[in-house]
């Protein structure tokens, strides 16, 4: 087991981190994933919104919420007029309908540099692994727990394993850019 290896949860929590965070960004098509981050006020508890109802996508650009107590309708409305999702939501009596409006050239655009900005968060984050795992071979070596050639081996091991957590990030970028842009 290599000092490398001790890194690759934190790599890998690094990558799924930046999935998920892309996940809730609009695209103009229905997706449950904008509500994953969404709790509401039930039974004096906070509770994610996806343990107290089902939520399905009927249409492309709507999703339904059926609670499964529909006492707590109220207060999964308020919840989701509270989020920073900027979806108003429809109270149909037994049910709430989210419609996804059209999203125009300009709030695509928007989103994009949004979708940027994490996208360099998560490489800061990679990059901040990367260090301590670096700090750590240079540690190592400096202590005689092996030599010089087996430092450079190991950076150059790190360097390739960085370079290929920066190329996913990019590629789920750019995939989720294309759905963004796509109309």
């Amino acid at each position: 087991m290599s000092i490398i290896d001790n890194y690759q949860s934190a790599f890998d929590k690094a990558v799924e981190h930046f999935r998920q965070d892309i996940a809730t960004l609009k695209t103009g098509r229905a997706n449950p994933a904008v509500l994953d981050h969404i709790t509401v006020e039930a039974y004096g508890v906070r509770t994610p919104l996806s343990q107290l109802s089902s939520i399905a996508v009927p249409e492309a650009r709507s999703i339904v919420i059926q609670p499964w107590d529909k006492n707590i309708l109220k207060d999964i409305e308020k919840a989701i007029r509270d989020s920073d999702i900027g979806l108003n939501p429809g109270n149909e009596g037994d049910r709430i309908r989210l419609v996804i409006p059209q999203m125009t050239e300009e709030m695509r655009k928007e989103i994009v540099k949004i979708l940027n900005t994490k996208m360099e968060q998560a490489r800061v984050t990679l990059r901040a692994v990367r260090d301590e795992a670096k700090e750590e071979i240079l540690t190592a070596e400096k202590n005689k727990a092996f030599g010089e050639d087996e430092k450079f081996r190991l950076l150059e091991e790190l360097d390739k394993k960085i370079s290929e957590f920066n190329d996913s990030v990019k590629s789920l970028g750019a995939e989720k850019e294309k759905e963004i842009m796509t109309i």
